[in-house]
């Protein structure tokens, strides 16, 4: 099963790669990035490399996908983006993204993420149908809701202490998008 590459206007969305440790991190080092993620801030390229390993298996091992998300014109990689989970048999999935803080406020992570989510419901990605895909963020993370809101998500509710990481539990607002409400924006 060939690793999908995806293009949009200003983005390529190609697998990861160990070349890819120092810019991610340089991403996860940045504790604004990190602030509203399950992880703490890394301080080794070690942590990178385990990271690109644990994306990549999971393409491997069909239950999900995660993509480099490049700028075109350079190559230069400033996230990731993709489904963290896919359930062939429930026809849904989960999705995930980070961006690199420099590059926050120019639409990119919209731009990346439509672009998965349209290849996703378009069924030009190796695990099957998808109808639904869930996004979850931490309460107070408002960009990252708008990004979903962009895309048509619905907000469906709190899940209470459904998140436990950094020594605490987190409540995550859930998102939801189904297939035929895509289409529509």
């Amino acid at each position: 099963m060939d690793f999908p590459e995806l293009e949009t206007s200003r983005l390529m969305l190609t697998k990861l790669s160990v070349d890819d440790s120092p810019a991610l991190l340089n991403i996860f080092s940045d504790k604004d990035v990190i602030k509203f993620y399950d992880i703490d801030v890394y301080d080794s390229e070690e942590q990178s490399l385990k990271l690109i390993e644990f994306f990549n298996s999971r393409f491997t091992d069909a239950i999900g996908i995660r993509w480099a998300i490049r700028i075109k014109d350079t190559g230069q990689l400033i996230g990731t983006c993709g489904f963290n989970s896919w359930n062939q048999k429930m026809k849904n999935a989960g999705i995930g993204y980070e961006l690199s803080s420099k590059y926050w406020g120019y639409g990119y992570a919209t731009e990346a993420l439509y672009k998965i989510i349209d290849s996703a419901f378009l069924n030009q990605l190796p695990f099957g149908e998808l109808h639904r895909i869930q996004g979850d963020t931490m309460l107070g993370n408002g960009a990252s809701e708008s990004v979903l809101k962009k895309l048509g998500f619905k907000e469906e509710g709190i899940r209470r202490a459904s998140g436990y990481w950094k020594n605490e539990f987190h409540d995550l607002k859930c998102y939801g998008l189904l297939k035929p409400e895509f289409n529509e924006i």
